[in-house]
């Protein structure tokens, strides 16, 4: 079954952006109901992070976050396998002036599980030396696809399962780090912290990779555009960050998620059970 997907998802790369986006947002309403499990985490996510909105409304959000969460998938056809110069049309970048204050310095790109972070991630490593996290699949075609996409222009992807050495590693050489923090990983390395009024196991791996690097934290958050394409502003660099406490840290930088995803709610990443990992005595949500 995944080779026919994939299959598909190479023809349809040939395709006008407008036509990828909207076979890809097709796509995603017929899975809203064929991934039973994965639309219960969604509604769940929902109602807990947004309990004033009503349920139809909450609704709404659930599917129109299918449509967005497979749209960018298929759209992982052109990332994968379009020319370069194509990538760079679909992809553009506001707030360059934010990354270009830190020139010379260690950076790490916060990027926030919003549904254009491959887009971004892949048309910036065009042009800079890069590297990045990423967790294997359990779709060896899959994983294969995924690593090979993302490190077509040179990344240097390091597993979640080799730790953060590497990482600092490639932080230490020059390497723009593009970092990805905020699923929920389990209790080891994280802290609870609010996400939307909600105690969610929070990593500390971002103010902890700073902190040991040297490194200045820049936000990158992309944007899905109506009608095919990406928009991928840059941030100003954090300032004093790392506080040196790692339960401030990761407050911080749930709260700018907080902001990004009432801009654009049906983007972030609610098929992720978020909300797994709960305090002790306290009871599952899924």
């Amino acid at each position: 079954m995944s080779r026919l997907i994939f299959a598909l998802m190479w023809l349809a790369h040939f395709l006008p952006f407008s036509v990828v986006a909207r076979l890809g947002s097709l796509a995603g309403a017929g899975m809203f109901w064929l991934i039973p499990e994965r639309r219960h985490v969604t509604r769940v996510n929902l109602a807990k992070c947004f309990p004033a909105m009503g349920e139809a409304e909450r609704e709404r959000l659930a599917r129109a976050h299918f449509r967005a969460f497979v749209r960018a998938f298929v759209e992982r056809g052109v990332l994968w396998w379009a020319p370069p110069e194509r990538i760079k049309r679909m992809v553009k970048f506001e707030g360059v002036e934010h990354l270009s204050a830190v020139a010379g310095k260690r950076v790490i790109l916060f990027a926030p599980h919003f549904a254009g972070l491959d887009a971004a991630g892949i048309c910036l490593s065009q042009d800079r030396p890069m590297a990045t996290m990423y967790s294997r699949q359990k779709d060896p075609l899959f994983d294969r696809l995924m690593y090979q996409g993302r490190a077509r222009f040179g990344v240097r992807l390091l597993s979640r399962q080799e730790g953060i050495r590497r990482a600092l590693t490639a932080i230490k050489s020059g390497a723009l780090f593009y970092y990805l923090p905020d699923l929920d990983f389990g209790p080891k390395r994280s802290v609870f912290v609010p996400f939307f009024g909600v105690p969610a196991a929070t990593s500390v791996g971002l103010s902890y990779i700073a902190r040991i690097a040297g490194a200045s934290v820049v936000p990158c958050v992309t944007r899905m555009l109506p009608g095919g394409g990406y928009l991928a502003r840059f941030y100003p660099a954090w300032t004093g960050y790392p506080s040196g406490d790692d339960v401030a840290d990761a407050r911080r930088m749930n709260a700018f998620i907080e902001e990004r995803v009432l801009e654009m709610p049906e983007q972030y990443h609610w098929l992720h059970k978020r909300f797994k990992t709960r305090p002790p005595g306290e009871p599952k949500f899924y």
